[in-house]
């Protein structure tokens, strides 16, 4: 047997460098994650409000899903509650959690009345789309965390 030392023994190769963090957005990347987050918002706030007054294109589509009129001022007060949160940016990643179940309902009703599928079925996952797009080019942290492809480790 050899006679090596405690220190050689216990001798590990240097450990590679990491990474201080996440790369933040590119301006382009930035501008185009605000810019679909910002549509998402704006048709999102648009229907909270439409629900919220009531308005009769909204009591209309809801008795359409079969749901009665009284549930609309609730859903616009659950809408502008998730749009709040969406829209912190410390609380975006939650938000976009609470948008994906609310529109999975959504898509549920349109199965449940068998209404087509690209025009009203899939429209509620268009959004959530853009949500999730819009945010996951704005956060280097959402980026590192659901990367598009596995990074060598």
């Amino acid at each position: 047997m050899n006679a090596t030392t405690h220190a050689e023994l216990h001798h590990h190769a240097p450990a590679p460098r990491l990474k201080t963090g996440p790369r933040p957005s590119s301006k382009k990347a930035l501008w185009t994650g605000r810019i679909l987050s910002g549509i998402a918002v704006l048709f999102l706030l648009f229907d909270a409000v439409g629900k919220l007054l009531q308005i009769p294109e909204a009591q209309q589509g809801t008795v359409e899903l079969g749901y009665p009129v009284s549930v609309l001022f609730g859903l616009g007060v659950v809408q502008l509650a998730c749009l709040a949160v969406y829209l912190t940016p410390r609380l975006s990643v939650f938000g976009a959690i609470l948008w994906t179940g609310y529109l999975g309902g959504a898509v549920a009703t349109h199965v449940r009345v068998g209404n087509p599928l690209f025009t009203h079925l899939l429209f509620p996952v268009y959004i959530a789309t853009l949500l999730w797009l819009g945010l996951w080019l704005r956060d280097a942290r959402l980026r590192a965390v659901l990367p598009l492809r596995a990074t060598d480790t």
